[in-house]
């Protein structure tokens, strides 16, 4: 699998068309419809994006497996940690270690900028995600309610994982 950073507008136009592919197929059993549509245009839209990368301090890779692009993650460096905002791939490729070789990316990525944690943000009832989260030696710290404006929250696990020095 190839990790390549997203660089330019046309990256990142394939990158929200990407996110919104995946957030259908994985968010429908979790949160209304609704909810979805309102938190990929509030999070995961061109114009969002654009400002997280330009703004914000975020960085997103595409995850590419034979020449497609399967799915991405996003992150934004602060204070000694690597926060892992987005990790998203595509149903039809999971479970083959592509999710593996991302965590060991971020791992590396950590070393060399010498980040201690990695943390993230999930769903309580992304029961599939936090399995995965735990096998990478990720452990629940705290719940979160996240008010996200328009009548919606986000209800989560805050997980992290200390990275030992090799």
């Amino acid at each position: 699998m190839d990790i390549k950073l997203v660089q330019t507008s046309s990256d990142i136009s394939e990158l929200a068309r990407l996110g919104a592919d995946i957030w259908q197929q994985h968010y429908v059993t979790i949160i209304s419809n609704e909810q979805i549509a309102y938190m990929l245009d509030k999070f995961q839209s061109v114009q969002a994006i654009t400002e997280q990368i330009e703004k914000e301090g975020y960085e997103y890779y595409f995850l590419i497996a034979n020449g497609e692009k399967i799915g991405y993650i996003g992150t934004k460096q602060e204070e000694g940690k690597l926060f892992l905002s987005k990790c998203y791939i595509e149903k039809s490729h999971r479970g083959k270690g592509y999710a593996s070789q991302a965590f060991a990316f971020l791992e590396t990525l950590c070393q060399k900028r010498g980040l201690t944690k990695i943390w993230l943000t999930v769903n309580r009832h992304n029961k599939d995600s936090i399995a995965v989260y735990e096998k990478k030696g990720f452990q629940k710290v705290r719940t979160q309610i996240a008010d996200i404006g328009n009548g919606y929250v986000m209800d989560d696990y805050i997980m992290e994982k200390e990275l030992v020095d090799h």
